[in-house]
């Protein structure tokens, strides 16, 4: 087994409450809310209008720069608004609201089986057209990704399936029940960079995945299916890369920087989906759980689909249920409003009570014991960047390597003092350029 070097904690998993729940297809909604802007970079222009109907699979959204990434009507139905909502990081952001008419009508779909015959353009500009996005949570838009400069020679695609944040299993049940397609889509991502090298790293937590995966990739001995030690933040790009390449990503640096390309299991399902049946990206798997969810699920949504009908699919919440949060509870946001939609990045719903919470009304002074530096997995000095920030010295933060920082909140996790140290970096980031 393999594991990065510097930092990591080991908080509890909680993966046994839905990793044995096989995806569910969620109900479709009576209203869907598809946020034109579901990914990093610039929103989509709106293609269609009030009043107008709309087919599932229809493109809605052109994007309007180059890392940004279209957006597709995740239902058919009458567009009734065309207005802004909360996304699930809190922002308000311009979405288009359509009525389910109950037909489920597709705009047709130009699927192609001898999709592996077609050159690495035609494979991307499909990607491209199909919106796909990292689907861990990042969102980043694929086909970026996909266009290194000239300069940058990659050797080598990753295929993350670690999921190392607690509670959430969507990814893992992903691997054990769509296996095949997830190796298929590795292979359309190495034709397209022209590689003869593909990973996938998986957590030592996930021995049923491991051995489905393994079996799926065992015709091709260009593929290895790396075990993990179980260790967070082991799903980060730059920590993936050390495990399985033993490379390290300069400070300031991308993955194609030491030549690596590192794209999420969920992702490498949907570049599948794109080439072969000509689908674009318009729902995805959420793990709806926690110890506050009656009966945790895993289920496959379409986009726009509101939160609260995921929950009321699960059961509902129990009683004692306080905080719902989107993604994980390491790296995820709290949600104010049960129908914010699902999002091409909403890789989980998490409901928390309230013995699960750390409440930190008032916290201490940093007594500088450096645990946060132990755990950084970046090599960082934690303490430092979060008392500049609590001080205002926003500026003085970049010496201390401000944007290295990934907010993975490893840091706050182990502060004894109860600091929010990660909240006070990204604070920290708002205020001054990279």
């Amino acid at each position: 087994m393999s594991t990065f070097t510097l930092g990591g904690i080991h908080p509890p998993e909680h993966k046994e409450l839905a990793c044995n729940a096989a995806i569910e297809v969620c109900k479709l909604p009576q209203r869907a809310v598809v946020p034109l802007s579901q990914h990093i970079g610039a929103p989509c222009k709106s293609l269609i209008e009030v009043g107008q109907r709309v087919l599932a699979g229809q493109l809605i959204g052109n994007p309007e720069g180059f890392i940004s990434a279209p957006v597709h009507a995740s239902i058919a139905g009458k567009v009734t608004g065309i207005e802004a909502f909360p996304s699930p990081m809190g922002r308000m952001v311009p979405s288009i609201v359509i009525e389910n008419d109950k037909s489920d009508e597709w705009t047709p779909l130009e699927g192609d089986p001898n999709y592996m015959e077609r050159s690495a353009d035609v494979l991307k500009g499909r990607i491209k057209a199909s919106g796909i996005v990292g689907m861990g949570g990042a969102t980043f838009p694929t086909v970026v990704k996909l266009s290194p400069p000239k300069e940058k020679k990659i050797d080598a695609v990753i295929i993350n399936g670690a999921e190392c944040e607690p509670y959430l299993t969507a990814d893992h049940r992903l691997m054990l029940e769509n296996p095949k397609e997830i190796v298929e889509g590795l292979k359309i991502l190495m034709k397209v960079l022209e590689l003869n090298k593909g990973y996938i790293g998986i957590e030592e937590n996930k021995p049923d995945a491991i051995e489905k995966m393994k079996d799926a990739a065992s015709g091709d001995k260009n593929i290895e299916v790396w075990t993990l030690v179980t260790k967070y933040p082991q799903g980060a790009e730059k920590m993936l890369i050390k495990s399985i390449l033993n490379r390290e990503v300069p400070a300031g640096g991308l993955p194609m920087d030491v030549g690596v390309v590192v794209q999420n299991c969920g992702t490498a399902y949907a570049i599948y989906e794109a080439c072969c049946l000509g689908k674009p990206l318009m729902e995805r798997v959420v793990s709806v759980t926690g110890p506050g969810i009656t009966s945790p699920k895993n289920l496959r949504a379409r986009i726009g689909t509101p939160v609260s009908q995921l929950i009321e699919t699960c059961g509902g919440l129990k009683s004692g249920a306080v905080k719902v949060i989107s993604g994980g509870p390491m790296m995820g946001f709290a949600i104010y409003d049960l129908d914010t939609p699902v999002t091409k990045g909403t890789s989980g719903i998490v409901a928390l009570e309230d013995k699960d919470i750390v409440h930190r009304t008032k916290f201490n002074h940093c007594i500088r014991c450096g645990r946060c530096v132990e755990a950084c997995p970046m090599g960082l000095m934690p303490l430092m960047l979060s008392v500049y920030s609590e001080k205002g010295l926003y500026t003085d933060a970049k010496d201390y390597h401000l944007f290295d920082c990934f907010e993975c909140g490893s840091c706050t996790y182990v502060c004894p003092s109860k600091r929010p140290i990660v909240q006070q970096i990204r604070l920290a980031k708002t205020m001054v350029k990279p």
